[in-house]
């Protein structure tokens, strides 16, 4: 059994400064939630309490996200990309040409990580830029820590060393990158078409080109009404390629109501990034999304594979696709580079939509 860090609290502390101890404590400990709930807590420590007005709507409505089936003539899928990426920002994609058995298997190692022994996770708590185990990447500026535990992979530019990748996933790993991207691509390409830019237009920015994969994993949770897995947020990249297993918890914004994503069998869930937004002139959107504290016994799994730019340099322009720009549709938001987004040091408790609001231009500049 894992021991318990001395300092966490399950009672109100009263300062700052005990809030922050605590959180270094978890810290410096190296433990997960996982750990930390395997180490017998039954309720949990004050540092992943919540705000109540973020925890004040945790009830989803009945509305469902669109379900595109890529098996359909390419012109109808494209239509629907469009108006799903409009429309919601979120869509589940099936028939997509990966396997049922690629999908378990590739869960299920991640599963196996996750529930490792503490000390074999240890050596990756923060332990290089290219792979990191945590459960907030950004721990001492977040509101609260989240009830799930992280593990953070850089595919692309430079991705890591086989021996630098845990054991048990690192086969799934290089697997998940090859099919995700795939996948990604093909989605790219209609979604350039459904704006009226030709189809290699994201591929050719290089948007296919910085990948990360983010895999998370929420234990049960004692008290799931009092913390959460993740807060509101949006994606602040391009596009969003999301594996999950058949546990429920993650919501979407759509107006101001929640909506819960079920688990299709099979499905990828697809999400619209900010940058997304930016290129295409808001014809798709970037929506706040969240995943709720776990109440089952068994934990929910996910992988999102997450596609940015990946020219990076200080000449290097991104902005509103210049073929849709019209006098009746000007552009919308001014130019920018990527180290410009990087000089803000946007953290983890910024606004959602942060990089839409930074670029947004107002209405007498867009006019």
């Amino acid at each position: 059994m894992a021991p318990t860090p001395a300092a966490l609290t399950t009672t109100p502390t009263s300062t700052t400064h005990d809030f922050a101890k605590e959180v270094k404590d978890f810290d410096d400990s190296k433990m997960g939630v996982k750990d930390l709930l395997d180490s017998g807590v039954t309720t949990i420590p004050k540092i992943f309490m919540y705000p109540p007005e973020i925890l004040a709507d945790l009830k989803p409505c009945n509305l469902e996200i669109p379900t595109i089936d890529l098996s359909h003539p390419r012109e109808e899928v494209i239509e629907q990309i469009k108006r799903a990426s409009h429309d919601w920002g979120f869509y589940q994609i099936i028939n997509h040409g990966i396997s049922n058995e690629v999908i378990d298997q590739t869960i299920n190692a991640f599963k196996s990580f996750y529930e490792l022994p503490m000390e074999a996770k240890k050596k990756y708590h923060h332990m290089d830029p290219k792979v990191a185990f945590y459960s907030n990447f950004n721990i001492f500026h977040s509101k609260a820590v989240n009830w799930k535990d992280s593990l953070r992979v850089f595919m692309a530019p430079n991705p890591p060393e086989m021996d630098q990748m845990p054991s048990v996933c690192a086969k799934e790993l290089l697997d998940w990158d090859i099919q995700a991207k795939r996948v990604a691509e093909e989605l790219m390409e209609m979604m350039c078409e459904g704006v009226g830019v030709k189809k290699d237009k994201l591929k050719e920015m290089s948007c296919l080109e910085h990948r990360k994969l983010l895999s998370h994993y929420y234990p049960y949770c004692p008290q799931p009404d009092l913390t959460m897995g993740l807060p509101p947020h949006t994606d602040r990249g391009v596009l969003t390629v999301l594996l999950q297993n058949e546990v429920n918890g993650l919501h979407v914004k759509h107006g101001t109501e929640w909506v819960e994503v079920k688990p299709v069998r099979g499905a990828l869930i697809i999400n619209v990034g900010d940058l997304l937004q930016i290129f295409s002139n808001d014809a798709f959107t970037s929506v706040e999304h969240r995943v709720v504290a776990n109440p089952s016994k068994n934990p929910r799994i996910s992988l999102a594979a997450i596609y940015n730019p990946g020219k990076r340099g200080e000449n290097d322009v991104y902005g509103v696709f210049p073929e849709i720009i019209t006098p009746e549709k000007p552009s919308l938001y001014k130019e920018f580079t990527i180290p410009e987004i990087q000089k803000q040091g946007l953290t983890g408790d910024s606004s959602c939509r942060a990089i839409i609001d930074l670029f947004k231009l107002d209405k007498s500049e867009a006019a």
